[in-house]
């Protein structure tokens, strides 16, 4: 397969890839903590990038490659009067920059990228990064060293290296090369290694408020389907999720679920089963998985409901009354929360047995009913 055609692991299905994302959206911080670190001489060989899934890990990533990759090695001072240029006040460049250019092409010499590589026999992307994919890293310092200059590396997701893979990059982190920046992105940093961790800085990312949602899905050309606070907050705050949400009418589909338990312990049984045949066939895969994902999130918030006595931001119109109605207070929480566990698990195993999508879920949401009759009584 050509290099062409071979998927992209860090991509989100319909949006822009991160590299192409001219700016970072909602996290002033992280990037202020960066560039006060650059100016300040305080610069490490080693950047964490955390936070949840989605919220602008990568993005900020290829914008600090950018960045350094733009600046000027050693002493930036000597003006025509002998004084240094300004410090830099933001991490943005220009688009029209040679760096910005050739790193859109993926052609400029000083960064390398690790992720998940095409298993050519198998015809699909490895579902690890293996130490192949970390060996890369030899030729690029050898053959980048003699041309001086700053080097950077994205690691995205760092998450996704086996065991292999992240020693060989924890022996890089131990003997960094010079003038080399390492960026790794990380979904679940509790699953790096702890010497991993302990040898990069952390700069953590948070999830986004609507106002920045509804921003960066417009940078990214998606359309906000409805109520901008009820995507942000169904998507946890992160734009990959939102889109996601987008695309598969996410906003509609929970708001039915709403509807479907809101008037408990009257279940309109017939559009259960509407519901649940939405997501049948084999057309309809990314509808069955979200719709899963949604009924585990609404589980979430039964039990985050019974347990602070404040239902959270509604994500579909009538759901706070509902949440309040079915999870009352700690007993409630504690049911829903079991009930999540066991639901959750037979539905993973369901998934994994390829059982019945319609059946599956409709299986789900008659139990998701039993347990509010049972908490009720």
């Amino acid at each position: 397969m050509s290099d062409e055609a071979i998927p992209e692991p860090d991509r989100v299905e319909g949006a822009p890839h991160p590299r192409e994302t001219a700016r970072v959206i909602g996290q002033g911080a992280a990037e202020a903590a960066f560039l006060d670190a650059f100016t300040g001489g305080r610069m490490h060989h080693g950047w964490l990038l955390t936070g949840p899934r989605g919220v602008g890990k990568a993005t900020l990533a290829w914008t600090i490659a950018r960045f350094l990759l733009a600046q000027p090695m050693g002493d930036t001072g000597g003006g025509l009067f002998g004084d240094a240029p300004p410090a830099p006040d933001r991490l943005d460049i220009a688009p029209d920059h040679p760096v910005a250019r050739r790193i859109s092409a993926l052609s400029d010499p000083g960064l390398m990228m690790i992720r998940r590589g095409w298993d050519d026999e198998k015809k699909r992307l490895k579902t690890v990064i293996t130490v192949d994919e970390v060996r890369r890293l030899r030729g690029f310092f050898g053959m980048s060293a003699a041309e001086g200059g700053r080097r950077v590396v994205i690691v995205d997701a760092a998450d996704e290296m086996n065991a292999s893979a992240a020693n060989a990059l924890l022996k890089l982190l131990e003997e960094p090369p010079a003038n080399a920046t390492l960026l790794l992105v990380s979904h679940q940093p509790a699953r790096l290694l702890p010497t991993i961790r302990s040898r990069c800085r952390e700069l953590r990312l948070s999830p986004l408020s609507p106002a920045a949602m509804a921003e960066a899905l417009a940078a990214a050309g998606q359309e906000v389907p409805g109520d901008p606070a009820a995507l942000a907050e169904l998507s946890g705050g992160s734009v990959g999720e939102a889109i996601r949400l987008a695309q598969l009418e996410g906003l509609a589909l929970y708001a039915e679920l709403v509807t479907i338990f809101s008037d408990h312990p009257r279940l309109d049984r017939p559009r259960a089963i509407r519901l649940a045949e939405s997501a049948a066939g084999r057309a309809a895969e990314a509808r069955f998985d979200l719709t899963l994902r949604l009924i585990e999130l609404m589980l979430a918030r039964l039990a985050r409901t019974g347990a602070t006595g404040t239902p959270p931001p509604e994500a579909a119109p009538g759901e706070a009354a509902m949440l309040a109605r079915l999870a009352p207070g700690p007993d409630a929480a504690r049911g829903w929360s079991e009930a999540a566990q066991i639901l959750t698990a037979r539905a993973r195993q369901g998934r994994a047995v390829n059982l019945d999508p319609a059946s599956l879920i409709l299986d789900t949401v008659l139990r998701m009913d039993e347990t509010a009759g049972r908490l009720a009584a």
